[in-house]
């Protein structure tokens, strides 16, 4: 492991690396360790700035709106970040990377075997499920009676196109079934802030019953990717380059979008997973909170 600097500020009696005493305040200049590794501060590197942490991306056109152009730059970014990433004994297998756009309308309007409204006017809902189909029924099920239960429209379904020849068996031994949930706003709701508010109920209900019905356990191979009228978000157990080719959707041009964050991760603390991949539903962040 790379050796750090040490920063102690303000510090009174503190010692160096050597073991010698100094007083006053100690800055990282002094103590930072000899034959580390590091190449000198040149140009806009500071070897200060090292960190063990996830590699973060985000892309936006605040112009001309909507392109397949930024998903592409997104993807281009989080390939750039591939050293910000974590590889296991499995060189195939990552510890996640993702990427979270506005709905591509255009796609999903010209692929669903439904009709869909305006844009804001209903939500898609990404969730890993289970392999089984039978166990993937009684989810489904549930999702719909929440639906129903809570006066929004249950549009329908797709399966999320997906590659995965370029995974690891490790990998695959993991991989949740990818499905995607389509849910019209409700008259009831004056806005789509409103719509957004209601989302988030719903999402807790669906959890919830399926987790109850599971004996209050999580480890369901159920999860809400993302579930908004907004935003949507692919991920997956991936290293950086391997996010494209495994999704489908973010290789057809009719996937459009203003603006990307990509997310590559480095886990400090917690074993890789598929839903613990970022971009989380609203954020991406480069450190583990605690």
């Amino acid at each position: 492991m790379t050796q750090r600097k040490i920063s102690l500020l303000n510090t009174v009696g503190a010692v160096d690396v050597n073991g010698n005493k100094t007083s006053g305040r100690v800055t990282s200049k002094n103590v930072t360790p000899k034959h580390n590794g590091l190449p000198k501060a040149q140009g806009l590197y500071d070897p200060h700035n090292e960190r063990d942490a996830c590699g973060v991306g985000f892309i936006a056109n605040m112009k001309t709106g909507a392109s397949h152009k930024i998903v592409r730059d997104g993807i281009q970014i989080l390939e750039n970040l591939e050293h910000r990433g974590a590889v296991g004994a499995d060189p195939l297998m990552g510890d996640g990377a993702g990427l979270l756009s506005q709905l591509p309308h255009e796609l999903f309007r010209e692929v669903c075997d439904f009709d869909l409204p305006e844009p804001g006017e209903y939500a898609v809902g990404f969730l890993f499920m289970p392999q089984d189909r039978e166990v993937r029924a009684e989810f489904e099920a549930i999702v719909e009676s929440v639906v129903n239960s809570c006066g929004q429209i249950l549009l329908g379904w797709r399966d999320v196109p997906v590659n995965n020849s370029a995974l690891s068996q490790t990998v695959l031994d993991t991989e949740p079934f990818s499905r995607q949930v389509f849910i019209g706003r409700g008259s009831e709701l004056e806005d789509q802030a409103a719509f957004e508010r209601k989302l988030f109920l719903l999402r807790k209900m669906i959890s919830n019953r399926i987790y109850d019905s599971n004996n209050g356990a999580e480890d369901t191979d159920f999860y809400v990717v993302s579930l908004s009228s907004r935003t949507i978000v692919y991920k997956g157990m991936f290293l950086a380059d391997q996010l494209g080719p495994y999704y489908v959707d973010l290789n057809d041009d009719r996937f459009k979008s203003s603006l990307a964050l990509v997310h590559q991760r480095f886990s400090t603390n917690t074993f890789p997973s598929w839903r613990l991949a970022h971009p989380y539903r609203m954020v991406a962040h480069n450190g583990e909170i605690n």
